[in-house]
């Protein structure tokens, strides 16, 4: 019955800010109507996960963890380098793949994974 997921929707004070963030440092090219469309590629796949109200895998007080499937995580930390944007954590390799984290602007937590 799912096909997938239509979209991604939170509220930000500081809609500018966070879409000019997005634009410069994911590489998200947000369009006039303050969104974009990302097609999924035959090589990603989309995760939907539940966690309990205290697990500290994110934040307590974020209700939603957006999730990024990157191309090559070494690539795109060299960018976040170069755009002054901080890893919040170290690099994570697993049999899962690998994984890196970094805060928007408005301090929530986005995790960037190459599977």
């Amino acid at each position: 019955m799912i096909k997938g997921f239509g979209g991604i929707f939170w509220r930000t004070e500081n809609l500018d800010e966070v879409k000019k963030w997005y634009s410069e440092v994911l590489k998200i090219d947000m369009g006039d109507w303050n969104g974009t469309m990302i097609k999924q590629n035959s090589d990603s796949e989309t995760i939907f996960s539940f966690f309990k109200e205290d697990d500290p895998y994110f934040p307590t007080n974020q209700q939603v963890m957006l999730n990024f499937q990157v191309h090559d995580l070494n690539e795109t930390m060299e960018h976040l380098n170069q755009v002054g944007v901080r890893l919040e954590r170290e690099k994570e390799v697993s049999e899962f793949g690998q994984f890196i984290w970094i805060k928007d602007p408005d301090g929530r937590l986005i995790e960037l994974w190459e599977k």
